[in-house]
């Protein structure tokens, strides 16, 4: 089968098409023919070892120490089961899934096999009103964003400000933060604001033009995705008993929660999410009813996977990038 092997680590270079393998099911396993998969940041960051320091080391001795051991990345995918384990419960041959893989990683293959059921990937039936590309972009933003505004309590007419909101997890954090019922800003650069605007956001901001920690307003959570702004500055803009939800924390963050929990009445929440079953099913039947929809920037086929990746790594995407591994039947 074909599939993008990750050859080296770094830049996309490394990143090559090859002839491997096609995998065999295990007892607790499906079978899956990939359709779709997307570039999210963890595929490029992993890519490029771009990790803090403290968490670097352990990752490269985990995919090898001197280079990636035969890695097919791609952490989201689509696509119709072919076989079942003889152990699999809840899928059958001919289903259509998606879901996330976790450090399995392979999307970017043809075939990849996947345990039912896992500690860090997880499965679903795809959306009937969806197409393999869009839902391949659903799991890993989607779980991210609907774990942290639960865990943050988003409530029914509070204030809401998303920095980073137009990226994977921030398009779908607008939208499922307004099935919620907050009023929500949006905070990213210049040419994202229509789209934040079209996804339900109540009022939008160019961070290169306007500074939201020095507007005077203040609100009932901050949603930080991206994690690049200075954290006690933008503490500033979250009322007392606000919760500050950190979805890529630093380990100065992480050091700075326990004295601002202590210190203030403010709550700073940086707990990695847990993903479930339970959780994409939420999210499927959101996009079925209509309320949950993928922001796909661009599609590359399989074979410019190392593009879409020089497209990730300068960080203008909308939403996600998708790669198209199979034609959809």
């Amino acid at each position: 089968m074909k599939a993008v092997v990750w050859t080296k680590y770094g830049s996309p270079d490394g990143l090559q098409l090859q002839e491997v393998e096609k995998p065999t099911p295990k007892d607790h396993e499906v079978l899956i023919r990939v359709y779709a998969s997307s570039v999210t940041a963890g595929d490029s960051e992993a890519r490029g070892l771009r990790f803090p320091f403290w968490l670097a080391l352990p990752m490269r001795l985990f995919m090898g120490p001197i280079k990636p051991r035969n890695i097919i990345l791609g952490q989201e995918l689509a696509g119709e089961i072919e076989a079942v384990g003889q152990a699999v419960t809840r899928f059958k041959v001919g289903d259509q899934i998606f879901g996330a893989t976790g450090f399995r990683f392979g999307g970017y293959a043809e075939y990849n096999c996947l345990p039912e059921e896992s500690d860090d990937g997880v499965l679903a039936l795809k959306p009937a009103n969806m197409t393999y590309e869009e839902a391949a972009a659903v799991p890993t933003g989607g779980l991210e964003a609907l774990h942290f505004l639960r865990i943050g309590r988003i409530q029914r007419g509070e204030k809401l400000l998303i920095i980073g909101a137009g990226g994977s997890i921030g398009t779908f954090a607008i939208q499922i933060a307004r099935y919620f019922g907050a009023e929500v800003t949006a905070v990213d650069s210049g040419g994202k604001l229509d789209l934040l605007r079209s996804l339900g956001a109540d009022r939008v901001m160019d961070y290169t033009q306007e500074d939201f920690a020095k507007s005077g307003e203040t609100y009932d959570a901050v949603f930080d995705v991206v994690g690049k702004n200075t954290f006690s500055r933008s503490l500033k803009s979250l009322r007392p008993g606000g919760r500050y939800l950190l979805a890529n924390p630093s380990l100065s963050a992480m050091l700075q929660r326990f004295w601002i929990s202590r210190t203030s009445r403010k709550k700073v929440i940086l707990e990695p999410a847990k993903r479930t079953p339970e959780d994409l099913e939420f999210l499927k039947e959101l996009i079925e009813a209509g309320k949950l929809k993928s922001v796909i920037d661009r599609r590359f086929p399989l074979e410019q996977t190392a593009e879409a990746h020089r497209y990730v790594d300068t960080g203008q995407k909308k939403g996600n990038v998708v790669i198209t591994v199979a034609q959809q039947p």
